[in-house]
């Protein structure tokens, strides 16, 4: 395991401590440096890529050698640059980073308090110039400082025991490295906790499977040992909703998709439901997972596709951004489709409020065929008011400018709670669901609001499509808040 960080994160004590719970080897990156090297930065000189050559050398030989043995290891280093870390990790699947996060501020206040280490605190800025954060290719475990160090091993001892099989440093040996029960229809679990909250990913398809605050579940999601069902919680990309007979013609080209809703004709919720992600950056409170979205029959482009979680002071942020990696634009559409609930049994008596401006009328097989405004209709949810007994699949267009963010609320009956679907950037409609066709055990049991950047069928009318030029990236943000009343 490769400890990084700026001088005066706590990499020294943090790798201690961590090697004697996890019973590994332990050596500080200090150790490699050689005489001539401890001087110069004694002496407030910076090193430069040249000098650290020998230093990495030695540390990469020592790695080699604990591998070889088949031995656990720890080491910190302070890896300052990608360059330097790539060198320590290239060739060394077993080697987990792990990133220890700090503002510049703390770790000053650290440094102006430590005693008798030949590094200065002078050279901490030079540091803080050349640092290049890791990145998410690199796939860190990530740990804020700002805690005892006991807290922070513990935190990381509960990251490593949640970790994927195919990155568990050093095929499991010590402990933290336990294998995900197997037979997991939906894959690895991933937990996220934090502020008084919990949710729970999956590897197939990132979706969301689980999401509480304050010990009230707010999702209705799925077990860990059961199959997704109504695209609970899953990300819908390259569209959301449908597509009619999955024809469509693009840039010149007629394309057909397969159909996978074969009942009603349709191409339904993209490509990236049911292939599984990989584990790009991790943290207690967030966690990034990224798919290839390669060319296919019916969508013959190249995205990279992004799906970032992460738990927060206003609640549940998620973040969905694609990038054209292609070579000609592509047409781009991206959704989310989480069941909410009050616990109240049935959806009929949920208040709820959608802040819509039109909405869009629909034929037997879920496709447009108008819009119309909501005021006077039987959809008019601008002001809260119970579901009841109403069967919705229904589309809207949100009544908001850029840069607003628009807010569904649902509201347990008795107004004391509730839970506030944020919609920010790149969501422009909302569908909202009472899951009327769904087995009758789901049925009205959640009402999914699915975030949408375009509407049903956009890939044929073209109505909120977006197409994604070469190297162009797009970006969907909305988020989860629970609220009590006052």
């Amino acid at each position: 395991m490769l400890i990084v960080g700026m001088s005066g994160s706590g990499k020294t004590t943090v790798g201690q401590l961590l090697a004697e719970r996890l019973g590994c080897s332990y050596r500080d990156a200090d150790e490699f440096h050689s005489a001539t090297a401890r001087a110069a930065m004694a002496a407030g000189q910076a090193l430069t890529d040249t000098d650290r050559e020998p230093w990495l050398d030695a540390i990469s030989a020592w790695l080699d050698h604990e591998i070889a043995a088949d031995q656990p290891a720890v080491v910190t280093c302070s890896a300052l640059k990608r360059a330097y870390r790539d060198r320590l990790l290239r060739g060394r699947p077993e080697v987990r980073l792990v990133y220890l996060h700090g503002t510049p501020e703390l770790n000053r206040s650290r440094l102006s308090d430590r005693r008798g280490h030949f590094f200065p605190e002078s050279l901490l800025e030079s540091q803080i110039a050349a640092f290049e954060e890791p990145e998410p290719d690199e796939r860190p475990l990530v740990v804020e400082i700002d805690r005892p160090p006991e807290a922070i091993v513990a935190a990381l001892v509960s990251l490593l025991h949640r970790e994927p099989a195919d990155v568990r440093a050093f095929h499991g040996r010590a402990e933290g490295f336990t294998a995900a029960a197997p037979g997991s229809p939906t894959g690895e679990q991933w937990t996220l906790r934090g502020k008084g909250q919990r949710a729970v990913v999956v590897q197939l398809g990132a979706a969301l499977r689980h999401y509480e605050a304050d010990g009230l579940t707010l999702l209705d999601g799925f077990a860990s040992d059961a199959p997704i069902t109504g695209g609970r919680g899953q990300l819908l990309v390259p569209w959301p909703n449908r597509i009619g007979g999955g024809r469509y013609h693009f840039a010149g080209t007629d394309l057909q998709l397969p159909l996978t809703e074969p009942g009603k004709g349709n191409a339904i919720h993209g490509l990236v439901r049911w292939v599984p992600w990989q584990l790009h950056a991790r943290s207690e409170e967030s966690l990034r997972l990224g798919t290839l979205l390669r060319p296919q029959p019916g969508y013959p482009f190249l995205l990279d596709v992004t799906a970032e979680y992460r738990l927060g002071p206003a609640g549940l942020d998620v973040m969905v951004s694609a990038t054209n990696v292609g070579d000609g634009p592509a047409p781009y559409g991206v959704g989310q489709h989480p069941y909410l609930t009050l616990g109240t049994g049935l959806v009929d008596t949920v208040l709820l409020t959608v802040p819509a401006r039109d909405r869009f009328l629909s034929d037997d097989r879920g496709l447009p065929t108008g819009q119309e405004p909501v005021e006077g209709s039987d959809v008019d949810f601008r002001a809260a008011r119970p579901i009841g007994s109403r069967q919705m699949d229904t589309a809207f267009s949100l009544d908001r400018v850029d840069g607003d963010v628009s807010v569904v609320r649902l509201a347990h009956p008795s107004g004391t709670h509730g839970v506030d679907v944020r919609l920010g950037e790149g969501v422009r409609y909302v569908q909202i669901y009472t899951g009327d066709s769904l087995p009758e055990t789901e049925r009205r049991r959640g009402v999914a609001v699915e975030p949408m950047s375009c509407p049903p069928d956009a890939f044929r009318s073209g109505l909120g499509l977006d197409v994604l030029e070469q190297g162009a990236t797009h970006v969907l943000r909305w988020g989860l808040t629970a609220w009590q009343a006052s």
